[in-house]
């Protein structure tokens, strides 16, 4: 049976929590590989909508275990939180597994990303300030502070020491803040200790064990393919590998153990944060798709910037994380456009480029070059199978799966968990 990554193909906000639920029911594990709770995931069952920023949307499949990997960044207020809504609505989150080697964002992570962002002024990434970035500068600096340190008092003190007197010299002498006492963290950090102790685990040893006997396991990213801290629109990323890759490094399971990579592609293009965006529409256009489509931050409540498809970005997500499918999200979207434009190359000094430039200042001034394919009117959401879509719609997504490079083996035709056609199976 199969190890499965799923991730986001282009900016994040693809659909990916809809996805993963989809194939929560046939999988024995749904694992987070990177990120924090800077990655929001909305979830529909039946009428019960679930907004999940931290756990795997796995959590929601009563016969699944939900893990946090070792690449993801916990703020432990946020995770428990987070449980704690989940039981009150009647969900099981019992069989929580987290890896003992996970980083933990601190108060002193959340208070240096929010002044720090504050500071760059317009030079500003658009991070959401819930202290991702600090702390994964600290794992790579190697003074962060990790879920297994809850447990040793003596470490923990240490740790935070150690960090407090570098980065209270930044709060007092750059930013003119108060510094943070080393008793208040750890004395915070201490009282998490109990609470979290029965979810703790050795997961990359269970996770290599569960594939070797046999059993399903998924691979969740967050964000998007674009928001790559190595090959997305740097520095206008996150500060993880949500690409592939990134679900080795984030568990602990070789590439040779994975044999499924599905990346969530949107009928049409969103971001949030600041960047560039070829194909962003900046007209009724764009405020229609943002309608519609309730193209919200389900973690940080921003409007999404919204474009056209763009195939560029499409066949880079392809290469770079070695897909073998795609699940097309938000079809029903478009429905209503008499002609919908999609960007199949860009404009860059007057010359027609079919790849993603590497170079920064290149994509920044690149313009989109648009082929456009006819629309469709009819209500899609209560299709089934591929032959029950209006014959404009099965083209649309034809022309999509050409340009980008892999098959589409589902599409999304509405938000809840069945309005979902399922053209080939991805186990």
């Amino acid at each position: 049976m199969p190890a499965l990554v799923l991730l986001g193909a282009q900016w994040g906000d693809e659909g990916k929590g809809k996805a993963t639920d989809l194939l929560g029911g046939s999988v024995d594990y749904v694992v987070r590989y990177q990120g924090g709770n800077n990655a929001g995931h909305t979830v529909v069952v039946g009428d019960q909508k679930y907004a999940l920023h931290l756990l795997p949307s796995g959590i929601l499949s009563p016969g699944c275990t939900p893990v946090i990997g070792n690449g993801v960044v916990v703020d432990p207020a946020v995770l428990l939180s987070e449980l704690s809504g989940l039981a009150d609505r009647g969900v099981d989150t019992s069989k929580l597994l987290i890896s003992g080697n996970a980083h933990l964002i601190t108060p002193y992570h959340t208070t240096l990303d929010k002044v720090s962002e504050r500071f760059l002024g317009k030079r500003k990434i658009g991070t959401t300030g819930r202290g991702i970035g600090p702390a994964y500068a600290d794992k790579i600096n190697r003074v962060g502070i990790r879920v297994q340190d809850l447990f040793d008092e003596s470490i923990l003190r240490q740790k935070v020491e150690a960090a407090l007197d570098y980065k209270n010299q930044v709060l007092a002498k750059l930013y003119n803040r108060r510094a943070i006492a080393v008793d208040q963290v750890v004395e915070e950090l201490l009282g998490y200790a109990d609470r979290l102790s029965g979810y703790v685990a050795d997961t990359t040893l269970l996770l290599n064990n569960a594939i070797d006997q046999g059993q399903v396991v998924l691979f969740e990213g967050g964000q998007g393919t674009l928001l790559d801290v190595d090959h997305g629109t740097y520095p206008f990323v996150t500060s993880s590998n949500p690409t592939a890759g990134g679900a080795c490094t984030g568990t602990g399971v070789g590439p040779t153990k994975i044999s499924r990579v599905i990346g969530i592609l949107k009928a049409y293009t969103t971001r949030v944060g600041a960047g560039p965006f070829p194909t962003e529409l900046l007209d009724e256009d764009g405020e229609k798709l943002r309608t519609i489509g309730g193209e919200r931050g389900v973690t940080t409540g921003r409007d999404r910037r919204c474009g056209w498809f763009d195939a560029v970005i499409a066949r880079y997500a392809t290469r770079v994380n070695g897909l073998t499918d795609f699940f097309l999200t938000k079809l029903d979207v478009l429905t209503g456009w008499e002609r919908i434009p999609v960007c199949v190359a860009y404009e860059i000094d007057g010359k027609r480029v079919e790849e993603l430039p590497y170079s920064q200042t290149d994509f920044h001034h690149a313009k989109p070059i648009y082929e456009t394919l006819p629309g469709w009117s009819e209500d899609i959401t209560q299709a089934k199978t591929f032959d029950e879509l209006p014959k404009n719609a099965q083209k649309y997504v034809q022309a999509l799966e050409e340009m980008s490079g892999a098959p589409i083996s589902a599409i999304g035709v509405g938000p809840g968990r069945d309005e979902t056609i399922q053209i080939n199976s991805f186990l």
